[in-house]
């Protein structure tokens, strides 16, 4: 792919879609230098382009760049503002950033454009959980459970808050469900 993406750009070097997906090849092969190199590019001839800015945002967050994501999913947002996943990834770079209240808004803005992203509940829900809002934590890790009932890592998830709430009993039978699902679950054991 990258071959014929580079053929594509000497051939037609202000085409847009070639450096995107060029830099999309280069992202799955983990090349990130590469990959933004030619996200700026794709940015460059199209800055109205939202993939171009959220993909240039997924390979900083890989890179650990949480800020440097954050504004590109902001403009990603800005170009799209219905961009599901670019509120989703922007609220996981946040809470690494431990900014938990923002990240919960943006998981939030993920449920009401999808309410079926069970994975922007286990977020929301750790999120929560980092606020000491554990009550809450619980509600979203049991409602991924009820959109995924064979997701492990929400029974696990929603068993910590139990603990902290001195539900032994529930969190004990949630780490048992996580393991029944998942047997090699190390940290539920």
């Amino acid at each position: 792919a990258i071959a014929d993406h580079t053929k594509a750009i000497e051939l037609n070097p202000k085409y847009a879609d070639a450096y995107y997906n060029r830099g999309f090849a280069k992202r799955k092969l983990e090349d990130y230098r590469g990959a933004i190199i030619d996200y700026n590019k794709a940015i460059e001839l199209n800055p109205n382009d939202a993939y171009a800015y959220y993909n240039r945002g997924t390979v900083k967050y890989n890179l650990q760049d949480y800020r440097g994501s954050i504004g590109d999913y902001n403009k990603a947002i800005e170009l799209d503002t219905t961009y599901v996943d670019a509120y989703f990834n922007r609220g996981c770079a946040k809470n690494d950033l431990k900014n938990y209240r923002s990240a919960i808004a943006d998981f939030s803005k993920t449920i009401e454009l999808n309410p079926e992203f069970t994975k922007a509940y286990n977020n929301r829900g750790l999120a929560k959980y980092n606020l000491q809002d554990f009550s809450g934590a619980i509600v979203d890790f049991t409602k991924a459970i009820e959109l995924n009932p064979k997701d492990s890592e929400a029974y696990y998830n929603r068993g910590i808050p139990k603990i902290s709430l001195q539900d032994f009993r529930g969190a004990i039978a949630d780490f048992n469900k996580a393991i029944e699902i998942n047997p090699v679950y190390a940290k539920a054991y």
